[in-house]
């Protein structure tokens, strides 16, 4: 199948292309069959020299069935031999197949990550609700058996003291 496309020309950084007829298998600056025009990116869009065409003989390929390329066929319609439209791709901005995959396996790593979290936060506030209630109850608890508590320990220091006082005694 033939094709009218572009061949980069120039320098490093300083584009300059022809438009060819050339086998699609062909490389792209290979082996080709007719050089029938130029492009230069370089130069103002309003330029008359930016794209220069050979018109009969581009008509005469098109007749014989080549296909210009997308940038090619932009060009020949604003010359009027053929009819652009732009192309939709609606995959184009879509990741692959890998990317997708990825992706998922991101998501999926998230939720278990912050499910893992909410059971963590959900387990320390069922110790501290557990917690507040032990220390409510011990403080509860307390207040009723510390009075006994008291009173044990001062019979214990009476205690203490009786005997002192009565050593003395038994000595006199």
């Amino acid at each position: 199948m033939l094709r009218i496309r572009l061949t980069r020309g120039g320098t490093k950084k300083r584009p300059y292309y022809s438009i060819i007829i050339a086998d699609s298998h062909a490389p792209r600056d290979g082996r080709f069959i007719e050089k029938v025009g130029t492009y230069n990116p370089l130069l103002k869009k309003d330029d008359p020299t930016r794209v220069t065409l050979k018109l009969e003989s581009i008509t005469a390929w098109l007749a014989k069935g080549a296909q210009p390329s997308d940038r090619v066929a932009r060009f020949l319609a604003a010359e009027g031999l053929v009819k652009w439209e732009h192309g939709n791709n609606p995959n184009r901005a879509k990741p692959g197949k890998k990317a997708q995959e990825r992706t998922a396996e991101r998501a999926k790593r998230d939720t278990d990550r912050i499910a893992a979290e909410e059971a963590a936060k959900a387990d320390a506030a069922a110790a501290a609700v557990a917690a507040a209630e032990a220390a409510a109850a011990a403080a509860a608890a307390p207040a009723v058996e510390e009075a006994p508590a008291e009173e044990a320990a001062a019979e214990e220091v009476v205690a203490e003291e009786a005997p002192a006082e009565e050593t003395p005694a038994e000595e006199a």
